[in-house]
């Protein structure tokens, strides 16, 4: 076994040293041109992707639920992703929350109604509603405008 790469996936455990010495050879017309008058063929390994055995839909119904949340720190987005996950609407109120975080947990916010067909819509400066995708929600349909001074989130 002279082939460094064969040395090396023996040593990863890609491959056994039989398969390696005892791999069956193929013989091609192109290789028979080039002069070289054996090939070693092998196909690799597949390894199955294990999907997981549940998975989680939100329900298509009436919502008997709406999550309020008042942040105080980026690590609460964990508390709006599973609730939002699960289908809940979340309403996020981030008056307690510093300017920098509060910027990253709108774009953790926008990303996640974005990955899971949701929507992300402003009630006021510093409040927002992430409604899953089988929620409606119906207004008047202007979007509240804050002052641009104050308002530390423009989009």
């Amino acid at each position: 076994m002279s082939n460094p790469l064969k040395k090396t996936m023996v040593y990863l455990g890609l491959a056994d040293e039989e398969e390696v010495y005892d791999a069956p050879v193929a013989e091609t017309p192109a290789r028979r041109e080039r002069g070289v008058e054996r090939t070693i063929e092998k196909a690799a390994p597949v390894t199955p992707l294990h999907r997981p055995a549940v998975v989680r839909q939100p329900t298509a119904g009436t919502v008997s639920e709406i999550l309020t949340v008042h942040p105080k720190q980026y690590r609460d987005a964990q508390i709006i992703a599973e609730n939002f996950r699960d289908g809940i609407p979340v309403i996020i109120n981030l008056s307690q929350m510093s300017d920098a975080d509060a910027r990253r947990l709108i774009d953790f916010a926008s990303g996640l109604s974005l990955g899971l067909y949701g929507r992300i819509e402003r009630v006021t400066s510093k409040v927002f509603l992430l409604s899953p995708e089988n929620v409606a929600i119906s207004g008047d349909g202007t979007v509240a405008h804050a002052d641009p001074e104050a308002a530390p989130f423009t989009q």
